[in-house]
């Protein structure tokens, strides 16, 4: 694929070419998940700090894909923290081992500091990784496909470690890059000496695993330039929302709407972590020069800026802007669906190091895309490619602020908008599409199948 509207957009137009390459119908439900000669369940462990019913979402989206793998057939671990990523008040008692639906949950004891002070997290961090190094070291099976996230970031040297030592087959999940990530926000120096040791061994990891997936194509770029990885085995797959639980509901029927008196305003809505790469001047500049308009900015969640909001909110005055904390996950529908436009931003140099899950959950609701981000991202391409929302540029007040004046005025090509990115969700960022995706790299991955490289051409928006 080439440049422009396609490289992200690809995901919904080869997508249910990646759920046929890994023999998988979302239709029929084809258990891609068995032995082809034992019949036996193959068993995928998967590693992430953060789980179900915590607030992260990448927590929600690895449960997600979890239940979609059992459903293939696949027999699912996880091994996890008890819940700690949001404020003390969203964490939640669970048990250290359960199954939740379908899936084998092990939780470990950890540290609960606060992921916002540095001290904190690293503890957090030291207490989880000490513990599942011993673990998987000592009970590592040889029989079993490990799916290693970045959250912590240097988890999968984990993996790369163990193998060293043991059979241990891996796949590296790449949501957040670090270094490059720790680098941008300024807790190390590029060039320095922890950065090269980082960069060193994210080398090690990436080449004793078997298969990396990433969340887009510069992310892809950024592995292979890096690293000097061999393009093939790295898979572009991008997140999704549960498109059942998910859904459009119109904002009249909109509880959260009643009860925060949003019904008669227009709504920009951000919902999810207010971390310190996505950016908020733009649109709090547009809120001020829109303080005697019909609008609301409504900013839900938690992170590094969440406090920087409050006081810009409190020194602007701006009565227009709601600051709320993250709403309970069953309620996500109803908040989601008080918008009438849904915020997706991501800062200056973030791309390819991350990537904001928060755009399916837009597109599942529903609800236009207001893009805030570097004119060249692949979140301008898909937006303005398929025609789901509206870009500005990171900085932009005048563009963001004629952009919403646009759209209060136009409450139909708001709706088409609308119409738009709910189809182009269904087309290419259900979970059962890219679960289908991760299912082929999972099998080939494993050490009982191992039917051959996967081709690039095969998994969800990679170019060919």
């Amino acid at each position: 694929m080439s440049g422009g509207g396609t490289a992200t957009g690809a995901a919904a137009e080869v997508a249910a070419r990646a759920a046929e390459a890994a023999g998988v119908s979302p239709s029929t439900g084809s258990r891609v998940g068995i032995h082809p000669e034992t019949g036996e369940p193959l068993e995928v462990i998967i590693l992430n700090q953060y789980y179900e019913p915590d607030v992260a979402s990448t927590g929600h989206l690895l449960h997600e894909l979890a239940c979609e793998l059992v459903k293939l057939g696949f027999r699912v671990q996880v091994l996890t923290s008890r819940p700690s990523y949001g404020p003390p008040e969203t964490w939640v008692d669970c048990p250290m081992r359960e199954n939740l639906d379908g899936v084998d949950v092990r939780r470990l004891w950890t540290t609960r500091f606060s992921k916002d002070v540095l001290i904190g997290r690293a503890v957090n961090y030291l207490t989880f990784m000490g513990q599942l190094f011993l673990r998987v070291l000592l009970t590592s099976r040889r029989h079993s496909v490990y799916l290693y996230t970045t959250n912590p970031p240097f988890l999968s040297a984990i993996g790369a470690l163990v193998s060293l030592v043991r059979r241990h087959r891996y796949v590296i999940l790449l949501h957040d890059a670090y270094p490059q990530m720790a680098v941008w926000v300024g807790t190390i120096r590029e060039g320095g000496l922890l950065s090269k040791l980082w960069h060193w061994t994210n080398r090690l990891c990436y080449r004793r695993s078997r298969q990396a997936i990433v969340l887009c194509q510069k992310a892809k770029q950024l592995v292979c330039r890096t690293y000097l990885i061999e393009r093939d085995d790295v898979h572009v797959i991008p997140n999704w929302a549960d498109g059942e639980m998910l859904r459009k509901l119109r904002k009249q029927d909109s509880e959260f709407a009643r009860t925060h008196g949003l019904l008669d305003h227009f709504v920009v809505m951000y919902s999810g972590n207010i971390g310190l790469y996505y950016e908020f001047e733009t649109v709090l500049g547009a809120a001020e020069r829109l303080r005697d308009e019909p609008f609301r900015l409504v900013l839900i969640g938690s992170g590094g800026k969440r406090g920087w909001i409050e006081k810009e909110i409190e020194r602007r005055g701006l009565m227009n802007t709601l600051l709320l904390p993250y709403q309970p996950f069953e309620k996500l529908n109803d908040s989601l669906s008080s918008a009438d436009a849904s915020l997706v931003s991501i800062d200056r140099g973030i791309e390819g190091i991350s990537f904001p899950s928060k755009l399916y959950t837009s597109l599942a609701v529903g609800r236009p895309i207001l893009a805030l981000s570097e004119p060249g991202s692949e979140l301008r391409d898909l937006v303005d490619g398929h025609g789901v929302g509206r870009f500005c540029e990171l900085g932009d007040i005048d563009t963001m602020e004629r952009i919403i004046r646009e759209m209060i005025a136009d409450s139909e090509g708001c709706d088409a908008m609308g119409e738009r990115a709910r189809a182009l969700f269904e087309k290419g960022y259900t979970k059962e599409r890219s679960a289908a995706a991760y299912a082929q790299v999972l099998r080939h991955s494993h050490p009982l199948v191992r039917e051959g490289r996967v081709a690039p051409h095969e998994t969800i928006g990679v170019e060919r």
